[in-house]
């Protein structure tokens, strides 16, 4: 039972590929009307639409989420706002921590590894949704606040960071945050990433968001690897869905000028809210079955 996704998969090859390609398609055009966040719903979108465990299911949005950060971090790189330095430091650290998220995800039993995983979502919609309501006021009277209590602070004669012992620390550990959630779960960490930049620096949000893809690229290729190498990855939903989900990043990106961002944020918060409340109910429902299973 506990490989019936699988085995579904190879028993219907052409409506595996099918169905996977449609869903990466989804999480592409997710990720350019809403940035980086949207790629959280990866997981989900297998764990349902393809029968897969979130171990299974991990590794497949993982390679989506790289290919498609990397593609959005060499275009912010051309425009020069990746802090590819902090990029560098965070990423060694996450891409060292990813094979043990990784390793740990395959030593959970499913149902409290989705219930994980629902708890995180639930963090992300809630965050996401409080941004989306008008925060912009609390968040510059909180930045003037903390100022000067910064540990990255910008040279501004210099456009380049004042690379001290505390700056290094944080950067290193909000990178190793970002690699085992990365491994774990098969998220790309920008909702860690992010938050803790702007906690951490002074680094106008446009150059975050850039440094973030740097990252989430470059940790989820260790995650990949890791993943093909210790084959667990499938194949034969990943490619597919992974091609999909750029196909939709790319023809979604025109689509995003057109529309309204607060309104998307809180279109995405809500529907990543109710995917959350679908896998805590999953999660729930096999924990409960096992519990009342006879031995």
């Amino acid at each position: 039972m506990v490989h019936a996704g699988v085995a579904g998969l190879n028993a219907m090859t052409d409506a595996a590929m099918l169905t996977s390609a449609l869903l990466g398609s989804v999480v592409g055009l997710i990720l350019a009307l809403t940035g980086a966040g949207g790629a959280i719903v990866a997981v989900p979108l297998l764990v349902f639409g393809l029968g897969l465990e979130v171990a299974r299911a991990a590794p497949i949005g993982l390679l989506a989420v790289g290919l498609s950060a990397g593609v959005g971090a060499l275009l912010a790189l051309r425009e020069g706002h990746v802090r590819y330095k902090a990029a560098a430091l965070m990423a060694a650290t996450g891409s060292v921590v990813s094979p043990l998220g990784l390793w740990v995800a395959h030593q959970v039993p499913d149902a409290p590894l989705t219930l994980a995983f629902a708890c995180v979502l639930a963090l992300v919609a809630w965050r996401m949704l409080r941004a989306a309501r008008g925060a912009s006021g609390h968040d510059n009277d909180g930045a003037a606040h903390r100022q000067t209590r910064l540990p990255c602070r910008l040279d501004l004669a210099r456009g380049k960071l004042d690379w001290t012992a505390p700056c290094a620390r944080a950067l290193a550990l909000s990178g190793a945050g970002a690699g085992f959630l990365s491994g774990l779960l098969g998220v790309g960490g920008g909702f860690v990433i992010v938050p803790a930049l702007r906690r951490a620096s002074d680094i106008p949000m446009q150059q975050i968001v850039a440094t973030s893809l740097a990252v989430i690229a470059l940790v989820s290729t260790t995650g990949v690897v890791a993943s093909a190498a210790s084959g667990h990855m499938l194949w034969i939903a990943a490619l597919p869905f992974a091609a999909g989900a750029l196909v939709g990043m790319l023809g979604g990106r025109g689509l995003a000028r057109h529309v309204s961002g607060a309104r998307l944020q809180q279109a995405f918060a809500l529907f990543a809210g109710f995917v959350a409340l679908g896998m805590a109910a999953k999660a729930v429902h096999a924990l409960l079955a096992t519990g009342v299973a006879p031995h």
